[in-house]
């Protein structure tokens, strides 16, 4: 066989070796889940977090962003926007229009408390935003520094009583859910405490360590790392019952302050003129995520508890919490 022939045959076999190629991808194309191959071709879905990443919010959102990929058959993306009390991410998201790949993974403070103290905001979340589904509620810890002699809350609060002014405590900033939350208690305990604003609750909780601060309230799950390691005290809990992360730590209300139930919540969020129909996917395909045992027991051990519903659920906690902060919040203003 002369060179030409032999050349002319190879050409032959490398095309039917190609095809055949194409075949077997076409056939494992054909064998992949049907969920698998229309999440590879459907549009990401952009899940905006108003906070940076490592805070309690981006780690909620991390958590259930894989599943709920999974029931709806595209990518979820966390994508961090912080700033300005968390209403840039929700700035975002209101003017997406009916954009359904924008949705806004929000803490409570920025929908309950920023209308509340904020002189100028670019949007009002509960007319400019679609309410989807809840996902959690939360609630903070009282920590003091572990070298102060209160055995407990009402040692600290008969000292307050006693020392005007000489208890200091930490906050992520003005009119944070844990400022306003220590404010609520010094009404509540007829005490007079003296707040210290920081850009973050990370900064408070050291110096709270340190001993530059008496106490703050923080969320129990970035609390809690502090709290077994020995570094801060625990002395109460902020829930209606006590947290199953922290069992022998006593509420609030078992310390003896009537009615203290102050907490938050994160919940989901959609652009205003997102479809009826989408919206229902995504109230659904929630509700399936927190349903799944691994979701809801690794949620539960970071501190929070499970809320689950609809954006009916959603608002009418929204409009009674907002409300609610209005009369604590009267004289604090943020620009």
């Amino acid at each position: 066989m002369n060179r030409s022939v032999l050349a002319v045959w190879r050409q032959v076999l490398a095309v039917k070796a190609f095809t055949v190629v194409l075949g077997a991808g076409a056939a494992i194309t054909a064998m992949l889940p049907n969920a698998a191959v229309a999440q590879a071709s459907a549009p990401p879905i952009r899940l905006i977090v108003g906070y940076p990443a490592g805070g309690p919010v981006d780690g909620a959102a991390r958590l259930i962003a894989p599943a709920l990929s999974r029931e709806l058959g595209a990518p979820v993306v966390v994508e961090n926007r912080p700033g300005a009390n968390a209403t840039l991410a929700g700035d975002l998201v209101a003017k997406a229009g009916s954009d359904a790949t924008v949705l806004w993974f929000a803490a409570s403070p920025t929908v309950t408390i920023s209308p509340n103290v904020m002189r100028k905001m670019s949007f009002d979340p509960m007319r400019d935003l679609r309410p989807l589904a809840p996902v959690v509620s939360y609630y903070n810890v009282l920590v003091i520094n572990r070298d102060l002699p209160f055995k407990g809350f009402n040692d600290l609060i008969a000292y307050a009583r006693a020392n005007p002014g000489k208890v200091t405590f930490g906050s992520a900033g003005i009119g944070g859910s844990n400022h306003l939350a220590a404010e609520l208690l010094a009404v509540k305990t007829n005490t007079k405490m003296v707040h210290v604003p920081y850009k973050g609750n990370a900064p408070a909780m050291t110096d709270v360590i340190g001993g530059q601060l008496t106490m703050m309230f923080d969320i129990i799950s970035t609390a809690l790392p502090q709290i077994t390691s020995g570094r801060v005290r625990a002395i109460a809990v902020s829930s209606p019952s006590r947290n199953r992360s922290l069992p022998e730590v006593p509420t609030l209300i078992e310390a003896g302050v009537p009615g203290f139930d102050v907490g938050g919540w994160m919940a989901i969020y959609g652009p205003p003129a997102m479809a009826d129909a989408a919206a229902q996917r995504v109230t659904d395909a929630t509700q399936r995520v927190l349903a799944q045992a691994e979701i809801r027991n690794r949620l539960e051990e970071l501190g929070f508890t499970l809320w689950t519903g609809d954006g009916v659920t959603l608002t009418k906690r929204a409009v009674a919490e907002r409300a609610m902060w209005a009369t604590v919040t009267q004289g604090i203003v943020i620009d």
